[in-house]
């Protein structure tokens, strides 16, 4: 494994002021949301949405890189240009989703594990002849009664470790995502004891399958209290417990956090985002950027209700979006200096 390039694409994808538009959704996931909207859930309209998307003017502005899923990379404008060129005009790196979806875990009711290692090797190397230059896996744990359990949190960091050998073996920069889900009434501070604990694992397991750091991304989820709790943190309480969480686990040769959205809103992402960067400005030993899909798209999507005409305002929104997180991004920057 020759480690150079994948570091070159590791740190390309955390340069400072952009971060990665998540477009991975599943075919399932992506027809849901066209049907909460009343669109066609067909692959023309799906295609037609990822061509707004990735034609957006000024897009790599601000997007470093972009998680396709197998359809998407496949797939052309109406003028027959694939989407990984139009991406890669733009300056944009392609990436791509390869892990087949999060399913029970045989023996622990309510908890499970993401599937998808059997084949993924030809897959890798197929992805890459399509320009791909980065995956990504999520692994999805809950926080309940007695869950996530060790040998919940220990299944899914191995898979993610196994994984991440997996694309450095075929010249890929493994996205690693272990998602603490957002759903549940958990407190704040028992959100920050999990994912310690999942990360912690995480990164024992990377090590184990001999992972560089040097050429690989962590995707995690914020520190929040969960969804039904009855008292909520504040910005500030939530910017502090991440980081600190973050700075308890993960290696400094990691050269960037990426974070999801996890289920909260545009604005409220982007804000937890700023407060990082305005607290902690300049003592961080990684870059911490954005990976975000819904946060980024939803409000260009209900602006393009598939309508041809409503491409440019849809795209307009994107942008708004991105510049904001952007923004958050650079926020205490000249502190920092």
């Amino acid at each position: 494994m020759n480690i150079n390039p994948l570091t070159t694409t590791a740190q390309a994808l955390v340069v400072p002021g952009k971060g990665l538009l998540a477009m991975d959704e599943s075919t399932g996931t992506c027809n849901a949301r066209f049907a909460a909207l009343g669109l066609p859930e067909t692959i023309e309209a799906r295609s037609a949405y990822r061509e707004l998307l990735v034609t957006t003017p000024g897009l790599g502005e601000g997007i470093s890189g972009a998680i396709l899923f197998d359809e998407t990379i496949r797939q052309h404008t109406a003028a027959g240009v694939s989407l990984v060129e139009i991406l890669q005009q733009a300056g944009i790196i392609p990436g791509i989703k390869v892990d087949l979806g999060a399913h029970e875990l045989a023996g622990f009711p309510g908890e499970q594990v993401t599937e998808g290692l059997d084949g993924l090797r030809p897959r890798l190397t197929e992805y890459a002849a399509l320009g791909a230059r980065f995956a990504k896996w999520r692994a999805v744990l809950t926080i309940g009664h007695d869950r996530p359990s060790r040998a919940g949190i220990a299944a899914n960091a191995h898979a993610l470790a196994r994984y991440a050998a997996l694309c450095q073996a075929a010249g890929l920069v493994p996205i690693v995502e272990p998602e603490v889900l957002l759903t549940g009434s958990h407190s704040l501070a028992r959100c920050a004891a999990v994912t310690e604990e999942v990360l912690h694992e995480v990164f024992a397991q990377l090590r184990m399958q001999g992972v560089a750091l040097e050429g690989m991304l962590l995707k995690p989820s914020m520190v929040l209290a969960g969804a039904d709790c009855p008292k909520q943190p504040t910005t500030a309480q939530v910017a502090d417990a991440t980081v600190a969480c973050l700075l308890r686990t993960v290696p400094a040769a990691v050269p960037g956090v990426a974070f999801l959205s996890g289920g909260q809103s545009p604005e409220e992402a982007t804000r937890h985002l700023a407060a990082m960067h305005e607290r902690f400005a300049g003592r961080l030993p990684w870059a911490l950027t954005f990976s975000f899909g819904r946060a980024l798209q939803q409000p260009a999507l209900e602006i393009w209700a598939g309508q041809a005409a409503n491409v440019a305002a849809a795209q307009q929104a994107l942008l708004e979006r991105v510049r904001g997180n952007m923004v958050a991004i650079t926020a205490g920057s000249a502190v920092a200096m």
